[in-house]
This record gives C-alpha cells, structure tokens and sequence, in this order.
C-alpha cells in the first residue's frame, strides 16, 4: 500500500502520526526532512521495540533533534486510566484514554502458552450484534494502526511480561477498520517490531463478506475467526443485523475461499444464548457448516448484558451442545470464561465509566 502523509493526520490534528509508519516510511519520511536513514531505524526500535513512551525516552538521539519531532510529528501513547483484576484467574482488564478523550479496552489473559491480549479496533462500533455491550453506543470513530498497537505496548509495560498471542476481538469491527487493520498486523508482525508470529495472531470480523476475501487474497498467515452465532439466516437476522446484507451462504463461500487462498482453518465463533440458539437442531445445522469447510467451532457461554434480556445457556445444555459436534467428528471447545468478576464482556468498563462521567457532568 502506498501511503501520503494525509494518511497519518485525522482528527483535525495535522502532524504525522509518527508511530503508523513503517520502517520504510519512517526512512523515507526522515531522510526527506534533512535526516540520515539509520536515524529512523533508532527511533524506530525505540518505538516498537523498547517502547518508549514519548521522544523524550530515546536518550540516544540529541536533545535538539527529539524536540524538533514533537514539534512536527504526533506519538501516540495511551493514557491507562483504570485496570480490573480477576481474583479468579488473574486476568487484567484496561481502559484507556486516546488523545481525542475517547476510551478503548483491552484485556490480557495468561495461558500455559503464553500471555494473551485482546485489543479494540474501534471506538465503540457500529455492526449491532444484539448480545454486544461495545455497539450500544455506535461507532465513535476507527483506530489508528499506533492506537493499536499501542494497547499491546502500553500492557506489556503495565505487566512486564511478554506478550505472544494478540486477539482482535475487543470493541469494534476490524473488517470495518480494514486499511489501519492490515497496517497493524504488518506491523505487529514485523520483525523490526515485536515480530509477533503471524500464526499467533487473530482477527475477528461478524462477516463483512467482501472484506473476509480481501483479507485472504494478502495470504498472511493469522487466525480468521468468524462470529456465527446461529445457523440459519432467519436465527441469525435475529442476533446480528449485518446478517440482512450477506447469507449464510455468502459467508461460508467467503471462508471457503479463505482457506484456499491461505491453508488457514477458520474459526466458528458461536455464542449460546440459552432458548435462542442451543437446541440439538441448531447442532446438527451447526455441524453441517462446520464440516463443509474444516473448520474449528469456539462455543461460547454468552456474556448476560443488563441493556439486553438474553441468558446464558445451562451448563448441560451447553456439554450437550458440544457432545452432538463430536459426535459429528467437529473438532470444538467451549472457551474458557476469563474475567468474568471484572466485567468481563467487551464494552461493559467502558460503558460503565463513560455512565459515571456523564452523571458527573450533569447540573445538580
């Protein structure tokens, strides 16, 4: 992709977002404006790889030359401003302020392979999946390739542990933030950067059909995990309005292709909301989609929201929905419920605190 540098100036704000470029775009963007080239790949590894906080942090550059940068260029740095801890697993839930006031969450989970995080592609969103906290509110705006990034940077200084999985399930569609989306797995990916294995990367998408193929046709090497939810086009008009524009049909031609294009076997992801889609029927469809594409199905025990009336399905039902998969040779899991002291469903923190400033800022 080739990128202007209107391309890093949005929000009114016209400095260069330093920290969306790549190393090539850096050397070129510096050697332009008078710089030698290897003055990019220092500040570069400052910024992706020692995770400075600011130009002030890179000791290795003059004085003189990190104050022209803040005068001319924007770095982004997420300002934590609350973080929750499950006393049941130890899983850390954040909320942070972007520079516009705005607020995203992220979440981080240990696992005996490793320190996963769950990053927000957008601020708020605008798909409207029913049983979702993070769309009550709409879609604010989209993140930056840094803003990101960044919630993984700034949580592994928080922690001082490594992370290896990234998950990009948290608020927002990242099929609808595609261009800065591609841009953050490249760069998360890259290994001038953290160098984070493609393989130990997911994104999720509700199924923006057209996205999904465009998506496969860069043939990276991340995980592609589908959010279901039901089995039928009737049931999943029900829970997920983007439903109404592409079919079941459409969708698992859509996965089809991807694993054609990349050798990578998608993800079901597949929330039980008890009544609505649980039954032995819904199974049986289940396994049918399933098996057409080789694919792996997460079950998911829904995470009850108080805006909405849904429930979590009954823990038989739930074994019993996995039992009928096996049955049918469907290689499944039931996710494991982290965090769930902390609200733990995505855009609940920050419904939560957006609630308490607004009734803060109203007249007595």
């Amino acid at each position: 992709m080739d990128f202007t540098m209107q391309d890093f100036e949005d929000n009114g704000n016209h400095k260069p977002d330093i920290k969306s470029m790549t190393l090539a775009e850096l050397e070129e963007e510096l050697a332009n404006r008078g710089e030698k080239r290897f003055r990019a790949r220092q500040m570069y590894e400052w910024m992706h790889v020692k995770l400075a906080r600011g130009f002030d942090e890179m000791t290795n550059l003059s004085r003189d030359f990190r104050a022209w940068c803040g005068e001319h260029y924007r770095y982004t740095a997420l300002e934590q401003i609350q973080m929750q801890e499950s006393r049941i697993d130890g899983t850390k839930k954040f909320l942070f302020r972007l520079a516009d006031g705005n607020m995203v969450e992220s979440v981080w989970m240990r696992y005996k392979h490793g320190n996963s995080v769950c990053i927000s592609s957008q601020v708020g969103c605008r798909m409207g999946c029913r049983f979702c906290a993070s769309t009550l509110d709409g879609l604010e705006r989209s993140l930056t390739a840094s803003e990101m990034l960044d919630q993984i940077y700034a949580i592994t200084i928080a922690t001082g542990e490594r992370v290896s999985n990234v998950v990009v399930m948290g608020i927002g569609e990242p099929l609808d933030n595609y261009e800065n989306l591609l841009r953050f797995l490249r760069m998360l990916t890259d290994e001038n950067g953290l160098h984070i294995s493609q393989r130990n990367v997911t994104v999720s998408t509700c199924g923006i059909v057209p996205k999904i193929r465009a998506l496969a046709d860069e043939k990276l090497q991340i995980t592609l995990a589908l959010s279901l939810h039901a089995t039928t086009d009737e049931k999943r008009k029900k829970l997920m309005p983007i439903a109404n524009r592409y079919s079941i049909r459409e969708l698992m031609d859509a996965c089809a292709y991807y694993f054609a294009q990349t050798g990578r076997r998608i993800t079901f992801e597949y929330s039980l909301v008890g009544g609505v889609n649980d039954t032995d029927e819904d199974a049986g469809e289940l396994s049918q989609l399933a098996a057409g594409i080789g694919s792996h199905v997460n079950l998911i025990p829904v995470n009850p929201i108080k805006e909405r009336d849904f429930v979590q399905s009954e823990a038989a039902r739930i074994q019993a929905f996995k039992n009928k998969l096996e049955k049918n040779k469907i290689n499944v899991t039931i996710r494991r419920e982290m965090g769930r002291d902390i609200d733990g469903a995505c855009g609940q923190l920050r419904r939560k605190n957006l609630a308490a400033r607004d009734a803060a800022s109203m007249p007595v």
